[in-house]
């Protein structure tokens, strides 16, 4: 086992180490909070929130909105000079004024009297969110589930249908469970407590899937102080 910490006389190592320091700002938490570990949160918020703004900026609105209003005005782009609006020779860039202006109302949340006008911005991007999700979200949710969960009981071998019918029997047992429009008694009662069998099954697998990818992010952390700071190699 060799020690070879990173340089402090480069910038490759200088970042190793800021950012060794950093995560153990974030371990501190571990003890309590304190000024350390909210040093840490600040500055990745900070960064984070700075990054995506600039990444937003570079890829969403200025090749969507800035770029081509700007050939729209100065006709580039097409054979002649189009102006602002020119739908008839099936240039819609023109139009993309009006998304950038309720873009810019949204920043009127920032001004106490006029804060109102943000709300119409609001009203578009929920409105037309929740068109777009429901038909998504209908193809590629609740159908897919769906068709998913319409499978033979008998596949023509004996595990893959042992495992249909256990799939079927959690599927109709945890539905049961949300039927409230009588008492969960008898053989509903009965139902109803497999379903929760069923139910707590899937929350544990999806814990234990969490927490499986926290204890990679760790040890992802732990690889970078031994391997990157310190440079412990077997």
């Amino acid at each position: 086992m060799t020690f070879d910490p990173a340089p402090l006389n480069t910038p490759e190592g200088i970042g190793v180490w800021i950012g060794a320091a950093l995560t153990f700002c974030i371990f501190s938490f571990l003890y309590k909070d304190n000024p350390f570990y909210k040093l840490a949160e600040h500055l990745f918020v900070g960064i984070s929130a700075g990054y995506y703004i600039i990444l937003n900026r570079w890829t969403v609105i200025f090749p969507n909105l800035l770029e081509p209003l700007w050939k729209a005005f100065h006709g580039k782009g097409t054979t002649e000079r189009v102006g602002m609006f020119a739908a008839e020779q099936g240039d819609y860039r023109g139009w993309l004024l009006f998304p950038g202006i309720l873009g810019l109302l949204l920043f009127t949340r920032l001004f106490g009297k006029i804060g109102w006008l943000s709300r119409w911005s609001l009203a578009v991007i929920i409105g037309v969110y929740a068109g777009l999700q429901t038909t998504g979200s209908a193809q590629g949710d609740f159908v897919a589930q769906v068709q998913g969960s319409l499978q033979p009981l008998w596949t023509g071998s004996l595990g893959s249908s042992l495992n249909a019918v256990i799939f079927t029997v959690g599927l109709v047992t945890s539905l049961l469970f949300f039927f409230f429009s009588r008492e969960h008694k008898g053989a509903l009662g009965v139902a109803s407590k497999v379903g929760v069998f069923y139910l707590m099954i899937g929350f544990g697998a999806g814990y234990g899937y969490t927490v499986m990818s926290r204890t990679s992010l760790l040890i992802g952390r732990l690889q970078f102080l031994l391997e990157d700071w310190l440079g412990i190699v077997r």
